[in-house]
């Protein structure tokens, strides 16, 4: 049986969408292509008439992630303190596989000794999102400064197993962050 060109191309975008899911929550080592192929009813050999390689996939499935970032963050007012607040949210914290790829994959592609250009694309599209945000003349330093924050209070609450800790990780961050840059008032948790 021979299938439409549409049903390829919603195959292939099923394929990116999964592994980007993937990707985010337990990382590109752990995601085998078998198991990803087998949780969308594929055969594993099925793959390469997607892609060429698991690393074509990996660059493919973080456009996309960065793509739909984008797409959620450039709307509406405030957009530093909207980024902020979703970034550091408990929501964001419990759905990595929703969320921004950086904390999950930073640490991992970097110790695999083959850092993304993907990556370098996400990275200089937050801090540009940041800078338009802030508009100071210190923007490009201070962006770098709220990013890492963010990726890194992100990371950690991830990693705790004290809820309470955790909260306090994301909220302080947040808090902080929108009432020095922003000038919007927070209340304290």
């Amino acid at each position: 049986m021979r299938y439409s060109e549409d049903h390829k191309a919603q195959t292939h975008q099923r394929i990116i969408e999964e592994a980007a899911r993937l990707f985010r929550s337990a990382g590109v080592g752990a995601t085998g292509l078998q198991p990803l192929m087998k949780t969308l009813g594929l055969t594993h050999g099925g793959f390469y008439a997607h892609f060429k390689s698991k690393d074509q996939l990996v660059e493919t499935a973080l456009r996309h992630s960065v793509e739909k970032l984008n797409a959620e963050i450039s709307s509406g007012d405030k957009p530093l303190a909207k980024l902020i607040s979703a970034y550091l949210s408990s929501a964001h914290r419990a759905n990595p596989g929703e969320g921004c790829p950086l904390p999950t994959m930073s640490a991992e592609l970097g110790q695999r000794g083959s850092p993304s250009p993907t990556t370098d694309e996400m990275v200089r599209e937050r801090l540009k999102t940041i800078e338009t945000g802030l508009g100071s003349e210190h923007a490009d330093d201070q962006s770098v400064l709220i990013l890492s924050a963010m990726v890194g209070a992100l990371l950690l609450s991830r990693s705790v197993s004290d809820a309470e800790l955790s909260d306090r990780l994301l909220k302080t961050t947040r808090r902080l962050l929108i009432e020095q840059n922003t000038g919007d008032a927070v209340t304290k948790p």
